[in-house]
């Protein structure tokens, strides 16, 4: 279902960014593969940025358990980095050049639609990461990318990772609203549900290739979320801006 926003009491826009705002997987192959004609390595870097991108979940899930003290996102994808490396047997690669591709997360490309999108909402409300990611990792991918965020908030400053749900009400609460006056941006049908469990509004945008051509999740809202988008710019229309 769609509403106008007139309707709602939205003041802030908090986007989840892998996936929903920039390409992780199109960009890790694309630098994978540049690697791998510089160094002469024989890999399937399609299937190496998937066999990285499925330890995501698994290493967060080591720290929401306790498992693991508060870490990093950049620390966890070092970790799973240096563990796949060694499985799929690649060698060769100076520490310097390890640490490189592990900042690849630093460098996506954001999706064609996101930057004009953004732009266009921004005009409106106020624009805010609530993303897994650390805060040099966002920073340093929004200034590449440019991406137009008021602010960088989510998992490192609310030191819990989503789907708990002091990730979603700490980073309300730094940006001085209500859970109902912030409205989660999402490719994922998981992350929307979380945020409506805790009062967000909710907003889903399609990105049926996130996962390549063969994806088979998330394809559709899957519940009634607030606002159903094709796209950053059809969500701009939406929200009327």
């Amino acid at each position: 279902m769609t509403v106008a926003v007139r309707d709602l009491d939205v003041k802030a826009l908090a986007f989840d960014v892998f996936g929903t705002v920039v390409d992780w997987r199109s960009s890790i192959i694309r630098e994978g593969r540049e690697l791998g004609r510089a160094k002469g390595l024989d890999v399937d870097w399609e299937a190496f940025t998937d066999a990285w991108r499925a330890l995501y979940q698994p290493a967060l899930e080591k720290v929401r358990s306790g498992a693991l003290p508060w870490t990093k996102l950049d620390d966890l994808h070092r970790m799973s980095l240096d563990r796949l490396l060694a499985e799929s047997g690649i060698t060769g690669l100076g520490a310097a050049e390890v640490e490189h591709l592990n900042r690849v997360w630093h460098r996506l490309d954001p999706w064609p639609d996101s930057v004009p999108g953004l732009t266009r909402l921004r005009r409106k409300f106020v624009l805010a990461t609530l993303s897994n990611g650390n805060v040099a990792l966002m920073v340093n991918m929004a200034k590449r990318a440019g991406l137009p965020w008021d602010a960088v908030l989510g998992a490192e400053p609310a030191r819990c990772y989503k789907p708990q749900p002091e990730a979603y009400l700490r980073t309300a609460d730094f940006l001085g609203v209500r859970p109902e006056q912030c409205m989660l941006v999402a490719a994922h049908n998981g992350d929307l549900v979380a945020a409506s469990r805790v009062g967000f509004r909710t907003a889903f945008v399609r990105r049926p290739t996130e996962h390549g051509p063969g994806q088979t999740r998330d394809l559709r809202a899957e519940h009634a979320f607030d606002v159903v988008a094709e796209s950053m710019v059809d969500l701009a229309d939406k929200l009327g801006c």
